[in-house]
């Protein structure tokens, strides 16, 4: 057991420094001032989202770029409060192009299909997704249009952060996160980009179409970013790529209760086991096995007392492990995350995970006030 768990923290320990590695080689972007050339249709699919969309629309208002040169499409999916009301008074006061339009539901997810037919009433060649519970920085379409101009380009994915008011439910989300963004941009360093996010991502509407969209997992209720990129990966390798910019990260809202938390990452489990990607599902085995036996480690000490001081090595250098990571994404994102304040998130994020694979046992999910089938 002892040599198992040996070489299993070594692998682990070995993977994680490759994506700090890759994570280092993804170049800071410092956008140029240019001439703003990139038309951009905005595409916001949302339900029941009246408590966010007013700092929404107040980000978007303040967005600095031509107001010729995008247009924001919201979709509203079957909302049951009063967040059409509240972006139709939005649409009377603002200076740009702003409308919304129903959804159509034609497959198992409510999101692909609204994206789906946003951007069949769009206008404009590039396509960008956000989230309703989102914040935009102001020069976000500015350093796209700058990427996009300086780089060739069929999917442009983003930086995503979860605001925290210090609480801890919410600083495990923020931390949860930035480890999620290392592993991202890391990938992305090392040529196999493994995941990408919704909230902050573009690509061009003709290579959308060439992929055929959604076609092929419109049956799994979310993974609009992952599969996507899955399939613009496959067809567009080298035009793939990531924008690093501290100007270009949006800012998304956590969840407020643990029970919220738990069914968010059984929603994100049910897409990773469709991937197509063997890194990703390989990479996800060993992150399982090293958290679960996080918590095995601790009934080893006490029945193994010989071995405990080998035993809190494990602990330890799992911890220092994330902390590596995790600290290099938060130092992009600006973030201080104290080494102290640290030591117990793998030791809730190990639970979490134990909690998410129990309850995918179940078999279903609820997202947005409605229940899914894990497919």
């Amino acid at each position: 057991m002892i040599w198992a768990l040996i070489l299993l923290f070594a692998v682990y320990f070995i993977c994680m420094m490759a994506l700090v590695f890759g994570f280092q080689k993804v170049s800071l972007f410092s956008s140029e001032t240019k001439h703003p050339e990139t038309c951009f249709s905005v595409i916001i699919p949302f339900r029941n989202e009246a408590e966010n969309l007013p700092n929404l629309l107040k980000t978007i208002a303040e967005l600095n770029y031509p107001s010729e040169l995008f247009e924001i499409i919201f979709v509203n999916d079957a909302s049951e409060d009063n967040s059409e009301a509240i972006i139709t008074s939005a649409i009377e006061k603002s200076k740009f192009s702003i409308k919304v339009i129903e959804n159509k539901r034609i497959s198992n997810s409510p999101k692909k299909d609204a994206i789906t037919e946003a951007i069949k009433n769009s206008n404009f060649q590039w396509i960008v997704t956000t989230d309703a519970d989102c914040e935009l920085p102001k020069n976000w379409l500015n350093v796209f249009d700058s990427y996009i101009q300086q780089n060739d380009c069929a999917m442009v994915c983003g930086p995503v952060i979860y605001k925290s008011k210090g609480n801890g439910l919410e600083n495990f989300q923020q931390l949860d996160g930035l480890s999620l963004q290392a592993v991202t941009i890391g990938s992305f360093g090392l040529n196999n980009p493994l995941l990408s996010n919704g909230a902050n991502l573009a690509y061009k509407k003709e290579d959308f179409l060439k992929v055929n969209g959604f076609l092929g997992n419109d049956h799994i209720a979310s993974g609009d970013d992952i599969f996507l990129l899955e399939k613009m990966k496959k067809a567009f390798r080298e035009q793939v790529q990531f924008l690093k910019s501290k100007e270009a990260i949006v800012f998304t809202k956590p969840k407020q209760t643990v029970k919220n938390v738990i069914n968010q990452r059984i929603r994100w489990a049910s897409k990773t086991s469709k991937q197509k990607n063997t890194t990703s599902l390989l990479l996800g085995i060993l992150v399982f096995l090293v958290n679960i036996s996080i918590l095995i480690i601790p009934f080893f000490m006490v029945f193994h007392s010989e071995y405990i001081l080998l035993y809190t090595s494990f602990l330890f250098f799992k911890i220092i492990t994330d902390y590596i990571i995790v600290r290099q994404a938060a130092l992009f994102f600006g973030e201080e995350i104290l080494l102290w304040k640290f030591l117990w998130q793998p030791f809730v994020y190990a639970i979490i995970v134990l909690a998410v694979v129990f309850g995918s046992f179940r078999g279903n999910y609820s997202w947005k006030g409605r229940s899914f089938e894990k497919q």
